[in-house]
């Protein structure tokens, strides 16, 4: 059965429209389907031995039929998962050795209870949206760019199904990576580059998409999800931090429902309900709970027990290899004293020597006392800290009654109120009298932690992750808490990060390595970036030396990610001189408004066809903008590849999700994917080239829901590489026959000014091919 049959067959249960019990995925090994029918089939046999009336026997029988497809499926999807963000192992264990860990929940029933216990009170779930980014995106569709239409679809239903039983909806994003975890961040980021090396070899043995088992997210999904959502009337935050910290201490702090999301952290963490994305039916809302008070049980541990336990077996901060010999002899002591298979309970053997041996010494002794620390102290300190809550203190941590410091006025993401002021605990060095002293953000104006120990680069004791001294890039306070309220709000990309750290960081694309062709959208969007380091840290005209240089971590071919490129900002051409963020950002003047919009032109190089970019209709200006920049940047693209990106733009302003998705295309090209990716990446330095300059452009016009979808543009592609004439690319409609001449005057015109003639594939493969033979 495949996994989209398996998907809607799970559907039909969940509804209870099938009655057929016999159904168990061949992927789950035979010996670990007598638990799962056990602690399933208890509740079917009461439900089948249940008196009353058939119509409510059938209902409860169905319901318990979906608890048993629940309970299978999550071993299912567990050993079928590439990769789980969190505690190493810990989401395999749950599934085979402690089952009763996961318990079906209804997030409606849930909700109900929780506005009888809390009157006057909205039944809140915390979402980590970074977690169900593969979730949401239902579309069949994936390696053309993005189905960007259906996209929005489905997180329209999602945020309707929600609002339907009255459960408010928070939303978390990443907005940041630590220091700490750049080395995991690196590896995933190399290991999604062999990932997309063999999707780019499917395609081209295959001229079709690979299965759902290779599914790529589309570039750019998370941050046009925040503002899909946004614009969906949804609370969107952006974090300040690590995601799932604030995600945790957000839903502790306001009493939620529960995080939706799926990483093994919020196991560990002490905070409300964890409730997994990859197990909801949204039909009925069903879905499996992660209980760690149930977890704890199975363990022999306390709550305060799994950070510890979490940094012994390896985590995002603390590298799974650090105590691989530790863990070592746990399992063989525990094997021996226990008479068991020595594969697999790794988890269960050091859980009983946190039990049963460093229990023993809680308290008489430092940690470092009784485990092989190392040269790993800081590190590991840093790693269960890092699962300490606002308020909570641990047992394993030595805490002097005074080592308690107050952050006041924390403003971050996981407070709304400005004003609030929240005790957050900052535990003293183990090895030190003295409390760590605190220095003042400059921004939040809030007291923070800074280690005094030259050997320890950061404070091992710090209770809130990666939250030091800020050394920003700029000293202008009131633009430094603009940047950090919109960043908060979601309603950027980038900024704030480059107005602080300095740093910043691209994802993934699906671009082939093996094709020359056509460059990194790393490198094609570089000069728009230096123009707006330029804007927001100065372009350092007046001596090399005081130039900034900011440090970017992109991804593309050839670059194995062992430091940041170092990128310097590159002048802007703005007549009367480049203007200030005070300016672009606070001045509410008539002409202010012009003034944003030659920035934004300035940024991608466009002044001299200002007159003819503005007289493009809406929503075409951005998209305009982006094609000339991007021909006159990439030599390689041709006039078919320019059609093709006009002709899709406006074929979608008639098309409905529903007729998007049902378009099927004759094959896949991977010279046609790689564009498809360029320009959605191009169409994220729109919003943040639009977000800097003060939002001349309105936000939805380069959404690429309004702008581009990924079917449609690969079937335009095809079309125009066959010769077809442009009204059959339009679709024989005479309306978009004008508007596509007009659009493609506007981009040639303005291409021929910066001497770039955009010609024919027919043209341009002759001249090549003798350049070819010449050299």
């Amino acid at each position: 059965m495949c996994a989209k049959e398996r998907g809607q067959k799970k559907a039909e249960l969940c509804r209870g429209w099938d009655a057929q019990g016999s159904f168990l995925p061949e992927s789950v090994p035979a010996l670990s389907r007598p638990r799962l029918f056990r602690s399933a089939s208890r509740r079917l046999r009461a439900a089948l031995g249940m008196r009353g009336t058939g119509l409510a026997r059938r209902a409860l029988l169905g319901r318990q039929l979906s608890v048993f497809l629940l309970f299978l499926s999550i071993h299912e999807k567990v050993l079928s998962r590439r990769a789980v963000m969190g505690v190493r192992g810990l989401q395999g264990f749950v599934a085979s050795t402690c089952p009763q860990v996961c318990t079906v929940v209804n997030l409606k029933e849930l909700a109900e209870r929780h506005r009888n216990k809390h009157p006057g009170c909205v039944p809140t779930v915390v979402v980590d949206a970074m977690c169900c980014l593969r979730y949401w995106y239902t579309p069949e569709s994936w390696v053309c760019g993005g189905q960007w239409r259906e996209y929005f679809s489905a997180l329209r239903e999602f945020v309707k199904t929600f609002a339907a039983v009255g459960i408010k909806l928070i939303f978390f994003f990443d907005g940041m990576v630590e220091q700490g975890k750049r080395d995991v961040w690196v590896k995933r980021r190399l290991k999604n580059n062999r990932e997309i090396a063999r999707i780019f070899h499917y395609i081209k043995a295959h001229r079709k998409q690979p299965g759902r088992h290779m599914f790529f997210i589309p570039s750019g999904l998370a941050i046009f999800t925040r503002f899909a959502l946004k614009a969906l009337g949804q609370e969107t935050l952006c974090s300040l931090q690590e995601a799932d910290y604030e995600v945790a201490s957000y839903g502790l702090q306001n009493n939620c429902l529960g995080i939706l999301g799926e990483d093994t952290d919020y196991l560990i963490y002490d905070t409300c309900p964890y409730f997994s994305i990859s197990e909801l039916c949204l039909d009925s809302l069903d879905t499996i709970m992660l209980c760690r008070q149930k977890l704890c049980e199975s363990l022999g541990l306390g709550l305060a027990d799994l950070p510890l336990l979490a940094c012994l077996l390896g985590n995002d901060i603390v590298p799974d290899g650090v105590f691989e010999s530790f863990r070592y002899k746990c399992l063989s002591s525990y094997a021996s004293v226990n008479n068991l298979d020595e594969k697999g309970n790794t988890i269960s053997a050091v859980a009983h020597h946190i039990a049963k041996v460093l229990r023993l010494h809680q308290g008489e002794k430092r940690l470092e006392e009784m485990l092989p620390l190392g040269p790993n102290k800081a590190l590991f300190y840093k790693g269960v800290t890092s699962y300490l809550l606002p308020g909570q203190t641990s047992p394993w941590i030595f805490q002097k009654p005074k080592g308690i410091a107050t952050l006041h006025k924390q403003v971050v993401a996981m407070s709304s109120d400005p004003e609030s002021k929240q005790e957050i605990p900052v535990c003293t060095d183990p090895d030190s009298n003295q409390e760590s002293p605190v220095c003042i953000d400059p921004v939040s104006n809030q007291e923070v932690p800074v280690c005094t120990d030259p050997e320890i680069k950061q404070d091992p004791m710090n209770v809130e992750p990666e939250i030091k001294q800020q050394v920003t890039m700029v000293s202008d306070t009131e633009i430094l808490k603009i940047a950090r309220m919109r960043h908060v709000q979601g309603e950027s990309y980038l900024v704030y990060n480059i107005l602080t750290s300095g740093e910043i960081e691209c994802s993934n694309t699906l671009e082939d390595a093996l094709d020359q062709a056509l460059p990194s959208q790393a490198f094609v969007y570089r000069p728009v970036r230096q123009r707006v380091y330029s804007l927001l840290l100065g372009s350092g005209q007046d001596g090399a030396s005081s130039c900034p240089t900011v440090r970017e971590w992109f991804v593309y071919s050839g670059n194995p990610l062992r430091h940041p490129d170092l990128v310097r900002p590159l002048p802007m051409n703005v007549p009367g001189g480049t203007p200030s963020l005070n300016l672009l950002w606070l001045n509410q003047e008539l002409g202010t408004q012009a003034l944003r919009t030659d920035t934004l032109l300035a940024c991608f190089d466009l002044l001299s066809s200002r007159e003819e970019l503005q007289a493009v209709e809406m929503p075409f200006q951005a998209l305009c903008c982006l094609l000339t920049y991007l021909f006159v940047q990439v030599d390689t693209l041709c006039l078919e590849d320019l059609h093709a990106f006009i002709a899709q733009a406006l074929c979608l302003q008639g098309k409905s999700a529903v007729q998007l998705e049902a378009l099927q295309l004759d094959c896949v090209d991977p010279r046609a994917v790689q564009l498809g990716a360029l320009l959605v990446r191009g169409l994220t330095m729109v919003v943040l080239v639009n977000s800097v300059c003060g939002w001349p452009l309105r936000v939805g016009d380069f959404m690429p829901w309004n702008v581009f979808d990924g079917k449609l543009f690969h079937e335009k592609y095809l079309q125009s590489e066959k010769g077809c004439a442009v009204e059959v690319l339009v679709e024989q409609n005479r309306s978009r026959l004008s508007t596509f001449h007009s659009l493609k005057s506007v981009v040639c015109k303005a291409c021929l000014r910066e001497d770039r003639h955009i010609v024919s594939r027919q043209q341009w493969r002759p001249h090549h091919s003798e350049v070819a033979v010449d050299g």
